[in-house]
């Protein structure tokens, strides 16, 4: 019997170190920390590690606060750079508006210019048309009208011959006024060379019949 029961007691030791192990394997495969662990990790150890977590955050927060303040400020300059276009882009549209209203204003001072001279030797043309057509106006005073309406044509045709000759020494345009020995031409150009000047009485000159300190030159 005591060869018996010492047996049951070595199997039951046997059995209580069986279940220790498995136990200790049972719990070191599922994380648990031992005691002895747990009491190494001091306060001082906690306050550390939630010193390191809030640096991580306000880290992050100025990282982020920077990226932002990056992207504010390249949409600053991306748009003070398309406010500069434009603004270029503006002042170019109304140097060119300018431009074409300056170079309109000369072609309506040419055109308005010879449409007036025009109206005025039609008028006076009519003038004189009436009184070869009164039957009260004597024969004298009819020959001074015919030669009067013979003048402004010869006028006319020397003027508008004279016009043409200018423009074929490269002017774009010009205008001639004559106001009895007074003669006035205006040429379309930025500036006259002397020996333009020159050009242009001679052709005065000849088709008008008029004296060189009798034509006055200017550019418009």
């Amino acid at each position: 019997m005591k060869v018996l029961k010492r047996n049951q007691i070595i199997i039951f030791v046997i059995a209580l170190m069986l279940m220790a192990a498995g136990y200790l394997n049972y719990t070191a495969s599922n994380g648990f920390i031992p005691a002895s662990s747990s009491s190494d990790i001091t306060s001082e150890d906690i306050k550390e590690m939630a010193g390191i977590g809030d640096a991580t955050l306000v880290s992050g927060n100025i990282v982020e606060e920077n990226t932002q303040e990056s992207i504010s400020d390249t949409d600053t300059v991306t748009q003070e750079t398309q406010n500069i276009v434009e603004e270029v882009n503006t002042t170019e549209d109304n140097t060119n508006t300018v431009t074409t209203n300056t170079e309109a204003e000369k072609d309506d001072y040419f055109a308005s210019s010879k449409l007036g001279r025009s109206t005025m030797y039609s008028q006076m043309i009519e003038s004189y048309q009436k009184i070869l057509e009164n039957a009260t106006i004597s024969e004298a005073q009819k020959t001074i009208a015919s030669e009067e309406i013979k003048k402004i044509n010869d006028t006319q045709n020397a003027i508008m011959i004279a016009e043409n000759l200018i423009q074929t020494k490269g002017f774009e345009d010009c205008v001639i006024l004559v106001n009895d020995k007074s003669i006035n031409i205006i040429v379309k150009a930025e500036e006259l060379k002397p020996e333009e000047i020159a050009q242009i009485q001679n052709i005065a000159s000849r088709e008008l019949k008029a004296e060189i300190e009798d034509i006055h030159i200017s550019n418009k």
